[in-house]
C-alpha cells in the first residue's frame, strides 16, 4: 500500500496508479493528492503500452461525445420555433400597452435569464425585475412581478423600514435610514447615444405597467433606486 506502506495491496486508482490496501487509505491518498479517483478517459498512452482496452475506452469515448452533441442540435431545433412563437407573442401583448419590447438573440445573459410571461388567464403580465441601489453598490432580481403592483410596494421588503428583511435592510442601511420623499426611481432610456445616456424619473405611486407605458424595454426593466441628496452621474431627462 503505497499510503500506509504496512498491509499488501487490494486496489489501484483509476486516476493516478497508486495502490491502496483499504477504504481508509483509498481516501486518505484522495484526499493528499486532491485525487476524484475517476479515471481520465483522455490522458495520453504511448504506442507501446496502448492496448485493446485503450482503443475499446477510446471508441466509446466518442460514441458518448456524439451522442450528447446530437442529442443538443436535436433539442435546439426542437425548441427554437416555440421560444420565438413565445417572443413574439409577448413583444404583440407589450405593443398593445404601448411598450416596445425588444429582445435579444438567443445565448445573450439578458435572454437567458428574463421570465417574464403573459399570464391568458388573468391577461397581465408577469414581469422579471431588476433592482439596482447604486449607492450600496447592490442588485436583486425579482420573477413574475404582477403588471398591477406598485412600485413603492416593489420596494417595501427592500428600503422599508418597518417591512423590509432585516439583513436586506442593513446592506441598505442608506435607503431605510433616508425618508421616502429624498428616494427617486429611474430607468435608463434606451436607444441613445453612450455619450448622451439619460433616464426617465417613474412614479413610485403608480403601477408597474403604467410607469413602463411609451418605454422602450430591452428583455426586461432595470430600476435604479438612488436619494436625491446625494450625488450621482445620473441625468433624468429635461434636465
Amino acid at each position: 500500500c503505497e499510503t500506509c506502506s504496512e498491509e499488501e495491496a487490494k486496489y489501484r486508482c483509476p486516476r493516478c496508479m497508486k495502490y491502496s490496501c483499504s477504504l481508509l487509505c483509498v481516501k486518505k491518498h484522495k484526499l493528499a493528492l486532491s485525487c476524484n479517483g475517476i479515471r481520465d478517459k483522455t490522458a495520453f498512452v504511448s504506442v507501446n503500452e496502448f492496448t485493446d482496452l485503450n482503443l475499446l475506452s477510446d471508441y466509446r469515448f466518442l460514441e458518448d461525445v456524439g451522442r450528447t452533441a446530437d442529442a443538443a442540435a436535436r433539442d435546439l431545433s426542437v425548441h427554437r420555433p416555440t421560444t420565438n412563437k413565445f417572443i413574439n407573442y409577448l413583444r404583440n401583448r407589450a405593443r398593445r400597452h404601448n411598450i416596445n419590447l425588444k429582445t435579444l438573440p438567443i445565448g445573450f445573459t439578458k435572454r437567458r435569464e428574463n421570465s417574464t410571461i403573459f399570464n391568458k388567464k388573468e391577461q397581465k403580465f408577469y414581469w422579471h425585475l431588476k433592482l439596482m441601489f447604486p449607492h450600496c453598490h447592490a442588485e436583486y432580481t425579482l420573477k413574475r412581478v404582477p403588471e398591477d403592483k406598485t412600485l413603492t410596494d416593489i420596494l417595501k421588503p427592500y428600503i422599508d423600514p418597518v417591512e423590509s428583511d432585516p439583513v436586506v435592510c442593513q446592506r441598505l442601511k442608506i435607503y431605510t435610514m433616508s425618508p421616502q420623499s429624498d428616494v427617486q426611481i429611474l430607468m435608463k432610456i434606451e436607444n441613445r447615444r453612450q455619450n448622451s445616456t439619460r433616464y426617465n424619473e417613474l412614479d413610485a405611486s403608480r403601477s408597474l405597467l403604467d410607469n413602463l407605458k411609451d418605454k422602450v424595454i430591452i428583455e426586461y426593466p432595470t430600476l435604479f433606486v438612488v436619494l436625491k441628496t446625494l450625488k450621482n452621474d445620473m441625468v433624468v431627462l429635461g434636465q
